[in-house]
């Protein structure tokens, strides 16, 4: 039977997920990380993404965060995240429009503001494509 850790995602509203892991899969502010259970501690900012566990059974679940913290302790692992969800709740479709009228708020260059929130609106749509794009990979679509 394969090492576990406990590990704990919640967002601002609510807990999405608390349970046993094997591994799991985040991106952090200077990149991508793997952690298996015996981990040394860690803290990282989160960059928005997927987060791929990989459940006691080798289940595996995705989730996206639109960023927040990673804490790694010997016992457990926390995801502070601002927004989580299931990967499975993610719109495809309300994703690419995200990212098309965020890319059309950056070429209107109005106010260095706008700019700025159309520039983190577009990278948290393109994050949320690649989350999809994972999960397809994943099951083979």
């Amino acid at each position: 039977m394969a090492m576990t850790v406990h590990c704990d995602i919640v967002s601002a509203e609510e807990e999405i997920f608390s349970g046993l892991i094997e591994f799991v899969s985040v991106t952090g502010s200077l990149g991508d990380l793997g952690i298996y259970p015996g981990h040394a501690p860690l803290l990282t900012e989160l960059k928005p993404g997927p987060v791929e566990l990989r459940k006691q059974g080798g289940e595996q679940d995705i989730f996206y965060v639109s960023g927040g913290f990673f804490e790694v302790q010997p016992h457990k692992i926390s995801i502070l995240a601002d927004t989580a969800l299931r990967a499975k709740d993610l719109s495809e479709a309300a994703a690419q429009e995200a990212q098309k009228h965020a890319e059309q708020a950056m070429a209107d260059k109005s106010s260095e503001l706008d700019y700025s929130r159309a520039a983190a609106q577009l990278a948290e749509a393109t994050a949320q494509l690649r989350t999809l794009q994972q999960i397809r990979k994943k099951l083979g679509r």
